[in-house]
């Protein structure tokens, strides 16, 4: 496919490439990193790229300095995840009590 798709080939290697800045280990590494996936990413001039740019480029120090803290909030999401799913499969509930 990628010898038909040269955006399709471009797509793949900015995927790969980003596998580059999640394998950092520090903040400072995954700034140089990002840096240069930004760059690759706006040189390919693929639109849908444009907004993993644009947001990339606005929360950089936020997302960079992710790399220097060795805790996340997934547990809390995961919990909010699955009260979601409760609410949702209980949407045909008439009586609340029994929703409860």
């Amino acid at each position: 496919m990628f010898w038909y798709n040269e955006d399709l080939k471009m797509a793949h290697r900015l995927k790969e490439n980003f596998n580059n800045v999640l394998k950092c280990k520090s903040s400072e590494e995954a700034k140089k990193e990002l840096k240069k996936w930004i760059q690759m990413a706006k040189e390919s001039e693929i639109p849908e790229f444009m907004r993993c740019i644009k947001i990339f480029t606005n929360w950089f120090e936020e997302i960079v300095n992710a790399f220097d803290v060795l805790y996340t909030n997934a547990l809390t999401e995961g919990c909010n995840n699955k009260i979601k799913v409760l609410k949702r499969n209980a949407y045909s509930y008439q009586n609340f009590y029994r929703f409860r």
